[in-house]
Parts: structure tokens; sequence; C-alpha cells
């Protein structure tokens, strides 16, 4: 839950006190901030939301003055990882849809750090005509304060009196369940995501809901980043726990898990379904093809700009929309087969996180 409060209380809160709320060292709190790719990543995470919950605010590094060309007509883009494909499809509709009004996209990368995502959206609200956002780092209450300042719209996370679009909605977590329930699944695992991700927080909150009411077993391990090369860690942690089946926060999640489990003897779907979220591409090069939620991204990112070019030509309105998605099969899903014995199922114990 997030707490707001005022400037002057925000103002008192030390990065001490944000230390010892998170239980780490105000060194370790400071590289969180100025450093997150030399902390380990759930440490990030618990001095981000120990910093929300304080109200802390830290100023920003200072940059150069950037003069922005007279009558420029741009709007920005800010993404977390242009390495992952699922942000190739935003940025394909947005540049789409704004070319059609005349307007150009810039582009941002928060490569998945805290600093750089506020660094970033602290010169862009400055710079930019306006600003469509996939933040994930800054608190509701800095958002609202840049969208004050400047038009904004967010991407897969809502903040009230912001607008925003979401690819997916709660029925695709629910569409994912009953397909694998109609498989003969009883025992699955989800790896989640960030604990910060909205869309996290949302896909969670819909399965839960839909499991209870099947009578599934839905066991919840991480959070992992939402990149492939934390699918060794994540196939490890819910392989022991001898699920049916197993279902990654998104493809590049699901396809490491996907990746280390054939790696390891173990059969998909034979001894354990696989899925995932976005249907980014190469979701269907992977093995037999990868079942996940086709999440429409592209179209999403069009809305996007619409309604930052409304907000851009005075219309006061807040718009939250989610976009339905539907559901792609492919074969990495099949019946569910009695879990295999301890004796006899391939051993993933040894791999680190």
């Amino acid at each position: 839950m997030d707490v707001e409060r005022d400037d002057a209380a925000a103002a008192r809160v030390r990065l001490e006190d944000v230390a010892r709320a998170a239980g780490v060292a105000p060194s370790t709190a400071s590289r969180a901030f100025t450093r997150p790719d030399r902390v380990n990543f759930q440490t990030v995470e618990r001095v981000m939301d120990a910093a929300a919950r304080l109200g802390y605010r830290r100023e920003p590094p200072r940059a150069a003055a950037v003069t922005p060309a007279p009558a420029s007509r741009a709007v920005n883009l800010l993404v977390q990882d242009l390495a992952n494909p699922f942000f190739a499809d935003l940025l394909k509709g947005a540049v789409s849809q704004a070319r059609s009004a005349g307007f150009l996209v810039t582009l941002g990368d928060a490569e998945e750090s805290a600093t750089m995502e506020r660094t970033h959206l602290e010169r862009l609200t400055g710079d930019a005509n306006g600003v469509v956002a996939a933040a994930r780092w800054t608190s509701d209450a800095e958002l609202r304060e840049m969208a004050r300042r400047r038009p904004l719209v967010l991407f897969n996370r809502e903040v009230a009196g912001i607008s925003s679009v979401v690819a997916g909605d709660a029925d695709s977590s629910r569409h994912l369940i009953e397909h694998l329930h109609a498989l003969g699944h009883r025992k699955i695992v989800y790896c989640a995501g960030p604990h910060n991700a909205w869309s996290n927080v949302l896909r969670q909150k819909a399965q839960d809901e839909v499991a209870q009411a099947l009578g599934i077993e839905l066991i919840t391990t991480g959070p992992f980043k939402p990149l492939i090369g934390q699918g060794a860690a994540a196939a490890a942690l819910a392989w022991a726990r001898r699920p049916t089946a197993i279902i990654g926060y998104n493809d590049q999640l699901a396809v490491g898990i996907l990746r280390h489990l054939l790696a390891n003897g173990v059969d998909v779907p034979g001894d354990v379904s696989v899925v995932g979220y976005d249907n980014t591409y190469g979701s269907d090069f992977v093995h037999s093809g990868l079942t996940c939620v086709d999440a429409p991204v592209e179209q999403a990112g069009r809305a996007a700009v619409d309604l930052l070019l409304a907000r851009m030509a005075g219309e006061r309105t807040v718009h939250q929309l989610r976009l339905a998605s539907g559901l792609q099969v492919r074969g990495s899903t099949g019946p569910a087969s009695p879990s295999p014995s301890p004796s006899s199922a391939p051993n993933l114990s040894t791999v680190r996180r």
C-alpha cells in the first residue's frame, strides 16, 4: 500500500530511516539508489518499498542543462528493458500512432533500474511534450507530481489521477488457469515477477482467486527478474515443489524455465507444463512453442499515445484502459501426469539464484 506524505514530512525522512525499515545497512540502502546493479535484486525491492512507505524523496542526479529544439513535436516513451522483445511491440504501436499525428517518439531505457527510471522521468518531464512511461519503481505520489508538470500516461500500471493503458486484464489470468485445470492440473507453481510490478500484483491476485474456486493448489515463488537468465533459478525452485504445471511471470522468464527443465532431462509437457505471459517474439520458436497469454502490446502502444495526445491538447478526463487479451495454446502444455517421485525425478536443486 502506498503511503503519501506532504513535502515537509517527506523531507524529515532520512536515508537511515529507510535502511532501518528495510533491514539493511545505510551504505546498502545508498547503493540500492545509486548502483542497484551491485545490490541483490530482492534487497533493492525492499529498500524501494520502504522508501515508498516512508515517503522518502531523494534528489535526482544533477544533469547538464538540455535545451530542446524549438517547436519540437516529440513524445517520449520510457521502457524498462530495451532487450526485452515485449517492449518492441509497445514501441511499434507508439511510433505508428505518433507519426500519424506528426510527432516523433524518443526512447528512454530504464535498464530495470530504479535510479535510471527516476533520472529519465525527471529529465523527460522537463524536455518532452509528453511521456508514456512503463514506470515500475517510482512511487504513486512522485508520478502524480510529474503528471501535474507534464502530460503523462502510464503503461501496465494504474495510479489514481493518471491516465493509463494495461495490455491485459484479470480475465487473461483466469483463462490461463482454466486452461490448465481443463488439462487436469491441480498443483501449479507461479514464478512471480518483481514485487513492485503492478502487472505482477494483478496476475497473482486473479490467479489466486480462480485457483481457489477450482480447487487448485497454487504456490508462488520468487520474486524473479523478468529475464531469460533468471529461468534456471526459477525452474529449480518450482521443480522442487513437484508441480504438474509452472507459470512464468512473462515469456522471458518462462522460456528460461523451459530451457533449463529440458536441459536437465525434464520432459515438457510430459512431466510438467510450462506457460507464460505476453506472447512476445520468439515464444513460438522455443521447443514446441510456449503456451502463453497473448497480450495486445502493440495496440496498447497506440492507445497510450492517443491518450497522451488528447492530454496534450487539453483533455482533463482520466482514462484507465485494460485491453482484453487471449490465450495462445502451443506445445508446452499438455495433460497433467502424476508428479514424479523424488527418487526418479531429475534434481535441479543445485542451481544457484
